[in-house]
């Protein structure tokens, strides 16, 4: 599929996906979803990629949803959102990333609204340590989406959940780790290679158990049954144990050898 919004590039085993709307701070389009979407299902189904990394072209990283058409849409339109929207919501960023493989958001410059919340869904959060964060849908009398009601306070915590959605505060990238909101800070001219470098590390891993781990652990965040959570883990300790790569890492160490798994490709 041909792109308009993003770039999409394979190197090696890595899926590096990058928002590539610089003249406008890479703000998120209907155009822009769509494939970023399409670019995480591909990556989930190519054998050759073991993880993804997602970043911004140019000074940001998302700034946010493209208002440019706002204005427009509310003189045009008095009508309330259709009863699917308000009854089902649109979870598709969110689902498509956490049943995709692996994603590292790399965080290079401001990330606001959508632009905040979509690396929510990532497995892990570099940031750079010129990036700057915001909650701000407040700000313009909207309330959180793409499942950051869900994922804020699991990633952040409820009381810093509460601290950036009910202030619509930019904060700067200092106070985004002590929010808990990315994992790492890194100088902006390391930022990629250091997200490339994790996302290698990962890639290198049996690709069945990691892509399983990933997907036991998104489900399981938000279980209650303790009976469920550990009826899931035995199931998937079971089925990994009957594949290849779990019999090679057994046999690798009691030879004294460094595991060759199948990574596909």
């Amino acid at each position: 599929m041909a792109y308009e919004h993003i770039l999409y590039e394979a190197r090696g085993p890595v899926a590096l996906i990058t928002l590539n709307r610089p003249e406008r701070l890479n703000a998120w389009t209907q155009t822009m979803e769509d494939e970023v979407i399409d670019a995480v299902n591909a990556a989930a189904a190519d054998p050759a990629v073991g993880c993804v990394v997602v970043t911004g072209a140019g000074r940001g990283f998302c700034a946010g949803a493209d208002i440019g058409g706002w204005d427009q849409r509310i003189k045009s339109s008095s009508r309330p959102p259709s009863k699917m929207l308000v009854e089902r919501g649109s979870p598709e960023v969110p689902a498509a990333i956490t049943r995709g493989k692996p994603i590292i958001a790399a965080v290079n410059g401001v990330a606001v609204g959508v632009g905040l919340t979509m690396t929510l869904a990532c497995d892990i959060r570099l940031a750079s340590t010129e990036a700057r964060f915001s909650a701000r849908f407040v700000k313009v009398g909207l309330t959180p989406e793409c499942g950051s009601s869900r994922y804020l306070p699991l990633v952040a915590g409820l009381p810093n959940a509460l601290f950036l959605a009910l202030t619509g505060r930019i904060i700067d990238a200092e106070e985004a780790l002590q929010r808990r909101l990315v994992d790492r800070l890194v100088p902006p001219d390391q930022l990629l290679p250091e997200a490339m470098k994790l996302a290698e590390e990962i890639a290198a891993n049996p690709r069945d158990a990691v892509w399983a781990a990933k997907r036991l652990l998104h489900q399981n965040a938000t279980e209650s049954d303790l009976r469920r959570v550990t009826t899931l883990e035995s199931y998937s300790i079971r089925e990994r144990q009957s594949e290849p790569d779990h019999r090679e890492a057994v046999t690798a160490f009691l030879e004294k050898r460094t595991p060759t798994f199948n990574r596909g490709g």
